[in-house]
């Protein structure tokens, strides 16, 4: 990393690839750190390392030149360690880099397989992970002490964070940036590489129809239709009518398309804008609550509390970036 870069207090994001690694794990990180900006500067510096550099071989079968060795983990924030096809037989180099980091107390998060390596290195022992559903019957059996979550995108455990396949290395990586600067600049990252907005990591791995849905047409649309309106008393009706579907119709495919149902998917969302307006306002809460289609601060108090654990006034005392400090103020019972 750069003097410059050390000045302005960028984090800095080490990726191992460990061959035969997946390109598309590698290539995720970098897309979406790379898209972060903070006071007009880089937020971070992506740095991807091998155990040997120079040609990495990929499931693919195509070979990517990485320069850097593990030493790049040394200056690193956050290690990453991107699913490989030798996920049963990982690199001794990389278990010991691996226990090196967790013991400087670093964040340390893998993407699907990459669960692997770091129950072998004793990381997971005791905490909850996950990884991709076709493998966690092979992980639950090799690594019985590692307390494995059922069909969840991704898992914190204090420092240790993992993800299952694939695409839900996007929404660790969201968690992640998230967690550093807050849901708002979360968000514009997720717009700007046209993907979901942030995700609950307990949100399910697959959907039980994984085939496109009826007429070939999703409700991508619908959904985008309904973040424009979360202030408004959206409802089944309302949703059906926009997608010119029936409501029953609209229930069955927007389940196999998201994983959840139509009215937990809106107040995911609701939940998630109201905390996002509570990091980068200082909206009193009612307004909150209205902005955000939760209807009155009793509601907000009781969703908010329900995902965080805080009240309203703690998240916002905690996380709120853009404003200064607020004192709390009362909130309902």
């Amino acid at each position: 990393m750069t003097v410059e870069s050390r000045v302005r207090g960028v984090q800095r994001v080490a990726v191992i690839a460990a061959p035969p690694v997946s390109m598309f794990n590698l290539a995720i990180p970098e897309m979406l750190f790379g898209k972060v900006e903070i006071d007009g500067g880089p937020g971070y510096e992506t740095v991807i390392c091998a155990p040997d550099p120079g040609p990495v071989t990929t499931t693919g079968g195509l070979d990517l030149v990485v320069p850097r060795g593990l030493d790049a983990v040394e200056g690193a924030d956050t290690v990453i360690l991107a699913g490989s096809g030798a996920y049963t037989d990982p690199d001794p180099r990389v278990l010991d880099v691996l226990r090196a980091t967790a013991g400087a107390g670093k964040r340390i998060a893998s993407i699907c397989t990459g669960a692997f390596a770091l129950a072998e290195a004793g990381l997971l022992d005791g905490r909850a992970a996950t990884t991709y559903w076709a493998y966690r019957p092979l992980l639950a059996a090799r690594h019985p002490a590692v307390d494995l979550q059922d069909d969840v995108l991704f898992v914190q455990d204090g420092p240790v964070l993992t993800s299952s396949g694939y695409a839900a290395g996007i929404d660790l990586c969201l968690h992640v940036i998230r967690t550093d600067h807050g849901a708002a600049v979360a968000n514009a990252v997720a717009r700007l590489a046209l993907v979901a907005p942030v995700r609950p990591g307990g949100q399910t791995q697959f959907t039980q129809t994984p085939l496109p849905p009826e007429r070939g047409v999703s409700f991508a649309d619908t959904r985008a239709w309904a973040m424009e309106h979360l202030d408004e008393p959206l409802g089944l009706h309302d949703l059906a009518r926009h997608a010119g579907v029936s409501v029953r119709t609209l229930s069955r495919r927007f389940h196999a398309e998201t994983g959840v149902s139509p009215l937990q998917w809106l107040l995911h969302q609701r939940v998630e804008r109201a905390k996002e307006l509570l990091e980068t306002t200082s909206f009193p809460m009612d307004q909150v609550a209205r902005a955000s289609g939760l209807g009155s601060a009793d509601s907000l108090r009781q969703h908010v509390l329900r995902r965080t654990g805080l009240t309203p006034s703690a998240y916002r005392a905690s996380f709120n970036r853009m404003v200064p400090r607020l004192t709390p103020g009362p909130e309902p019972e």
